[in-house]
Parts: structure tokens; sequence; C-alpha cells
């Protein structure tokens, strides 16, 4: 409420203010009588900025507010109340564009909202009905038919579906829905029709958090503020030092006044976070949630990326790649009596190999006797036609020899960090089926990237064996690796990792790399849709699986520091030739104000260039130049 009342006065006051100066010009109302309002006016505008500054003394930081204090202090000690009105006028407007940007940016992501349907049609006690969203309980059977969004998160339960996530991930295609999969709050049902068991309402659901999360990265900006607060502190020192020595010097309050209202610096305080504000609001649009201009900052100086291979760099799924039969039995033989075993299993390891049975063109015939071991293997048929599927260890306890060559294959392959699935048929080994944890595609060339964003080290860390972690690690092109890793483990080669020189980038899935994910500098979650943890634990969560999104923002990171750059080298030219008026003498108190309030929009301008920044379907182009990174489309 009080915000929403600071909204409106700054607004209103800006107004007043400029009629106020319009009449003072062109002389519509004698001085005398204008003279009682200019002093209430400034009175007015000096009340917000002096609570500002005393706040940050309270909690020992020094604002720009601070100077803006001094000098509108000044200026009312000296009766330049013309000077005050065009100070009030330049800091009113500078809060207006903080309030406008910070809007702009929360509005992006607070839309989605939108995007939710207001009603929703439930079955309950075999009666389908139409309730409000709100009403939706958790375990609420929800019917979703071609075109309608999705009122809540939950699983499949009856349908088919292909339904675009784009409001959530970004991603132009939808993807397809089934039985069991999970669906959002907020995606739209492209095609087909599905009955949704509600697991998440309300607040709870992946789409209220992210808006939840992204109102919170607004009032995050610790690390925003310390590059303009760490500027603002030598300078506010500086300037007031400066102006206490040339007073000193030539007993001209006049020229100090002047040089104060020259030197406030309200248009960089409130540029450079708009900067970063749009650039986070921009990768909200994307699927890709900042918790904080910080967090984007920081990539730009992250020189190290630590990467959890399952389900970051692997899809965290064995999937059959190939096989290999013994002499004596066909290929044939081999797939049949595997898809034959697995079929009746509901592992995931035999999923994928009926997957893959298939895939070859073999026809699949379930087995009506089978005994499944859980973990260890699968025996179908009796006596006389007995198939043994699963684990080395597991046939040669169901009696199934493998002679010293076989022996030595076996070996061979595991030490390449195959999982193998092996067959046998009456006792004889017929084969085996080679598993791997499949590679993400485009890793290798993502790794590349790091490398020319100026990573220089880039490690992998893994629960899995050496030989796994040694074969995925070459396929990618690293050649830092850590196996055989527990949770504990990861947390301590984090702590070692971190340094005080450069920022140590974690990637995980968000899901059992939560805590590795909080305790570095910047935590990223790969796949975070859907996951609590994943939101809660990471600085930065990659709503879709899809790790090119890490160097894209590190890419736009690096634009926005290069436009916050330029923020204060135009601010630093302004000051310069403002100063050099000042000395001239070629302006004075008013002209000095007018000044600062005519030139504090060029950065500003300048930093408004992120908001043009346009969500495409196709990634953004980035170019990559020696003199840093800029956006090309």
């Amino acid at each position: 409420m009080l915000k929403k009342f600071e909204a409106y006065f700054d607004k209103i006051f800006v107004v007043v203010l400029l009629i106020l100066l319009v009449i003072n010009y062109f002389h519509f109302a004698p001085p005398a009588d204008l003279r009682t309002i200019f002093i209430i006016a400034s009175y007015l505008g000096l009340l917000p900025v002096l609570v500002s500054a005393i706040r940050s003394l309270n909690k020992r930081q020094v604002s720009v507010d601070l100077l803006a204090s001094i000098a509108l202090i000044a200026a009312i000690i000296a009766g330049e109340w013309t000077s005050v009105v065009f100070i009030n006028l330049m800091l009113t407007s500078a809060r207006i564009f903080g309030d406008y940007t910070a809007n702009k940016a929360r509005s992006a992501i607070a839309s989605l909202l939108k995007l939710r349907p207001e009603k929703a049609r439930v079955k309950r006690n075999g009666k389908i009905i139409k309730i409000a969203t709100e009403k939706i309980r958790v375990g609420d059977l929800v019917i979703i038919e071609s075109g309608e969004r999705i009122s809540v998160d939950g699983t499949v339960t009856q349908g088919e579906a292909e339904v675009d996530q784009s409001s959530l991930t970004g991603e132009s295609v939808p993807v397809a829905k089934k039985s069991g999969d999970p669906v959002y709050s907020s995606t739209l049902n492209v095609a087909g029709s599905l009955t949704v068991r509600a697991d998440k309402v309300g607040r709870d659901t992946t789409l209220e958090k992210i808006v939840k999360m992204v109102e919170e990265s607004q009032k995050n900006k610790s690390k925003i503020r310390t590059t303009a607060e760490i500027f603002a502190t030598w300078y506010i020192v500086l300037t007031v030092g400066g102006a206490i020595i040339i007073l000193l010097f030539t007993r001209n309050f006049n020229l100090v006044l002047s040089l104060l209202l020259v030197a406030c610096a309200d248009d960089i305080a409130v540029a450079v976070p708009m900067a970063f504000l749009a650039a986070v609001g921009y990768a909200a649009r994307r699927g890709v949630i900042i918790k904080g201009g910080e967090f984007l900052e920081g990539l730009t100086r992250a020189k190290q990326v630590l990467l959890d291979k399952t389900g970051t760099i692997t899809s965290g799924r064995l999937k059959a790649q190939d096989f290999l039969v013994f002499s004596g039995f066909t290929e044939k033989e081999l797939l049949s009596y595997a898809g034959m075993a697995e079929s009746v299993s509901s592992h995931p390891i035999a999923k994928s190999i009926v997957e893959y049975v298939r895939f070859r063109g073999i026809k699949i015939t379930e087995p009506d006797i089978f005994k499944e071991t859980t973990s260890q293997g699968i025996v179908i048929g009796g006596q006389s036609k007995k198939i043994v599927c699963g684990k080395i260890s597991f046939l040669e306890k169901e009696n199934v020899s493998f002679d010293g060559e076989q022996k030595k294959i076996i070996a061979r392959e595991e030490a390449r960090g195959y999982t193998l699935v092996a067959v046998g048929y009456n006792g004889k080994p017929v084969g085996f089926l080679a598993l791997a944890d499949v590679i993400r595609p485009g890793t290798e060339n993502i790794i590349k990237q790091f490398f020319e964003l100026g990573i220089n080290k880039i490690v992998m860390l893994t629960g899995d064996n050496g030989k796994v972690a040694a074969r995925i690690a070459k396929q990618i092109g690293i050649k830092d690796y850590h196996a055989n890793l527990l949770p504990q483990d990861k947390l301590d080669f984090i702590k070692k990792s971190l340094s005080r020189k450069y920022k140590t980038i974690m990637v995980g899935d968000g899901v059992n790399d939560a805590a590795a994910i909080s305790l570095a500098d910047i935590g990223v979650a790969m796949g975070a849709i859907g996951s609590d943890s994943a939101i809660e634990a990471a600085d930065i969560a990659l709503m879709k699986d899809d790790l090119s999104e890490l160097p894209e923002m590190i890419e736009l990171g690096k634009y926005t520091v290069q436009i916050s750059r330029q923020d204060f080298w135009i601010w630093g030219t302004m000051n310069l030739i403002g100063f050099s008026l000042v000395f001239m003498g070629v302006i004075g108190p008013v002209g000095a104000s007018a000044y600062n309030f005519i030139t504090d929009f060029f950065p500003l301008l300048n930093s408004l260039r992120l908001f043009t920044l346009h969500l495409k379907l196709n990634k953004p182009s980035f170019t990559i130049k020696k003199s840093g990174v800029k956006l090309a489309g």
C-alpha cells in the first residue's frame, strides 16, 4: 500500500515540479508568489531522499542518496530554490525510472499467471463439474481438452496429448504426454485429451513458485548494489572531500554548490540495476530463472565449472548401445531371449532392453513362467528350455558357465565403462547386451563454448566408477574428473575448489545435488521444472534439461556488464563536461541542476537497450569477440 502511494506521489510530484519550472521560466506569476510554493516543494522533495540516506547509514552503507541529500541541503541553505526544484525533479524522475524497470521485469513473469485458466472441469463422485481453479484440491481428476491450458501440476492418468510447455521452459516444440507423465500449470494442451491427477495446486505449483522466486530476485540485489555502492562510497568521500577543499581555497559557496549539483550520481544508481533487472527478466522468459542480478554478474567472473555427471552431462538413463553373441548362437536368438525375459520386468534397464530389441525388429513373446530376483536377473521357462537374463554373477549362480575367453571379453567391455546384461540358454552363455548412460546431445560442443567464454577448468563429479567416468570425460573433451564420490565427497571437493579470486559454478540435476548446488558460489539446477528442491537450492534454474542455456546466460551476463560499464563511461564523461562548464563560469547552481537533470537520461536510455531483447522461438544469436560479448540479434 505504501509502495503504491509512493509511486503515485512521485508521478504527481514530477508533474507539479515541471509546471512550477515552466511558470517560473516564462514569468507567468510574480517570483514572490512562487517562492512559498518553491519552498514547500523543496522540503517535500528532500524528505524521501533524506529518509533513504538515513536508512542506508543505519545499515552502515553509503548510498548515492547521501550525496543528493548534501546537495539539496546546501542548496536550501543558499536559498537556491530553483536549483532545489531541479534536483527534486531529477531525483523523482530517477525513482520513477527505477520503479518502471522493476515493474517491467516483474510483469514479464507475473503475466504468466494470466495463462492459468480461471475455471477447470473436475471429475468428482463420477460426475464432471466445472469449478474455479482455486477450488481444485490435491487428488482431484482434472479434464483438459485440446486447446485448453492446464490448471495444476499433476500426473496424467488417462489419455495422450501434445503439450506446449513454452510458458515455463521456453522450448518451442510441444512435448508428448501419456499416462504417468507429469504436466504443469499454465502449459497448453495443443492436441489430444488428458485426465490429470492434481498433485500440486495454487501456490504449490511450479508456475507460482517461479513467479515468487523472480519477485524475490527483485529484492535480492545486494551484489548489483555492491558495484554501485562501492563506487558510491569512494565517489561520495572524494566528492565531499573535494568540495570542502575547494570551499576552503575559494570561499565560493555557489561554485561548490554547482559542483555538488553536477556530481549527483542518482542516474548511475538507477541505470546499473536497471540493466541487470532487464537481463534477469529476459532470461526468465527463456525458461532460465536467475534469483538476482548478482548471480548473472557472478557468471562473468566464473573460471571454474563443476559438472555432475548423471542427469547433467548424461540423461541419467541406461540405454542399450550394442551387443555381442557368443559362438553357437545367433543375433536373433540373443535378442529374442533378452526381450522375452525383460518384457516381464518393470525395471528401467529392462524397459531399455525391450525398447532396443524392438528397435532391432525382433518380435517379443512374453513368457508364461518366470521368476525375477530384484536387481539381479530373471529366469524363464523350465528344465527343457531355461533362459536366464541378468548380471554375470546371477547367471553363474544359475549354473551358466563362462569360459576363459568369454570372461576376457566381459572384462574388456566392463573396463570400457559399460553395464552388461548377459543371457544364458540351458546352461550355456548366449551373449550380452552393453548398456551405458547416454551423453546428452551437443555436450562436447557446450564444453568448448565454456572454454571459449573464459572458463579455465571444467571438472566432472560422479558417484560412478572410474572406468565409466574416464569414458564419459574422454567423449566430451575434459581431462579433470573425480569418480566414486559419495554426496559428502562432492561437498568436500566443492569446499576445496572455492576461491576468492574467481567464482565457481556447480551444475547438477537439482534433486540429488541440492546440497552441492547450494554450497557453490553459483549453483545451477538442470531440468528444474517441477522440482521444488531445485528451485529452492539453485541460484540459477534451467527449467528444461538443456545445458546449452548456461553458456548463453554467461554471454548475456557479459553483455549486461558491458552495458553497465558503458553507463559509467557515459556518466563520467557527462560529469567532466559539467565540471568544466562550472569552472568556466558558464553555469551556476540552477544551470548545474538543469544540466544534471538532462544528462541523467543518457545512461538510463543506454540501459533500456536491454529491454529490446525479444524472446524468440529459436535461440538468440550471440557473437563472441575479443573486446567482449555482444548480442548480435
